[in-house]
């Protein structure tokens, strides 16, 4: 068969994947599943992006986790504006399909699960939302044995001639490891003495930020969609939501911001 964009792309399978479950139909419902689908699409390609950056940091290569990191800011930049088109959908249109959910939520999106646990989160209930999906469990798994973006940095600046020391895995309910001074007087000295590093590190706060700004934007479009109501799935809404707001990914590079 000759390869054209629609079999390439395999167009036709892609707009066979939104399938309403409101009866009958309701016109807002197509929305919400598209914007939805198209976030865990952009989350593969984070995941997909984040594993080249783990791979450049470790090679002590700067230009490609440079270059890198700049795209997976930008796709970050991508999602928070895709909130401004799921605002266009006010309560009572969410509320019109919102029962014919069931217990289907956004809380069960393994890819984002992923996308923290390389950041350095852990959380046991996060494994707890698949113990009846083994496939996801493995997968989750699996990630938390893997090297995190933080790990990746220390060991790139042992690349790089530097005496950082290798974060160590003490915590399993929050962010798995604590600042570290040492490493602090380190990247203090690279930002006044070393422009190259210095500028990934300042991408590295960027990607930070951006996080933020997009748990943010998440909580205050769940706010003004349903209020303080119960998350569907039955999770807490917005009450978890907010909890999860000002979460640093990278304290020690916060924390020279004082001292530069």
């Amino acid at each position: 068969m000759k390869l054209t964009y629609s079999n390439y792309l395999k167009i036709d399978e892609l707009l066979e994947l939104q399938e309403l479950q409101s009866e009958p139909e309701e016109h807002d419902e197509m929305l919400f599943i598209i914007i939805h689908q198209t976030y865990e699409l952009w989350f593969k390609q984070i995941l997909h992006e984040m594993d080249k950056l783990r791979s450049d940091l470790k090679a002590g290569t700067t230009w490609g986790a440079t270059k890198t990191m700049k795209r997976i800011l930008t796709i970050l930049k991508t999602m928070v504006a895709q909130i401004d088109i799921l605002e266009t959908m006010t309560p009572l249109e969410f509320e019109s399909f919102r029962g014919f959910l069931d217990e289907a939520s956004g809380f069960q999106s393994v890819q984002f699960r992923e996308v923290e646990i390389l950041c350095g989160h852990r959380s046991p209930h996060v494994l707890k939302v698949h113990e009846h999906q083994p496939q996801y469990m493995n997968r989750l798994e699996e990630r938390m044995e893997e090297p995190t973006l933080w790990e990746c940095f220390c060991t790139y600046l042992k690349q790089q001639g530097y005496d950082a020391e290798m974060p160590e895995r003490v915590n399993d309910q929050g962010l798995l490891y604590d600042p570290s001074e040492h490493n602090q007087e380190i990247l203090l000295d690279i930002m006044n003495s070393d422009q190259e590093t210095a500028m990934l590190c300042e991408l590295f706060v960027d990607f930070d930020e951006g996080m933020q700004e997009w748990r943010y934007r998440h909580v205050k479009m769940v706010e003004r969609t349903i209020g303080n109501k119960m998350g569907t799935g039955g999770s807490s809404g917005v009450n978890y939501l907010r909890k999860t707001l000002h979460k640093r990914i990278f304290p020690d590079l916060w924390e020279i911001r004082a001292e530069i």
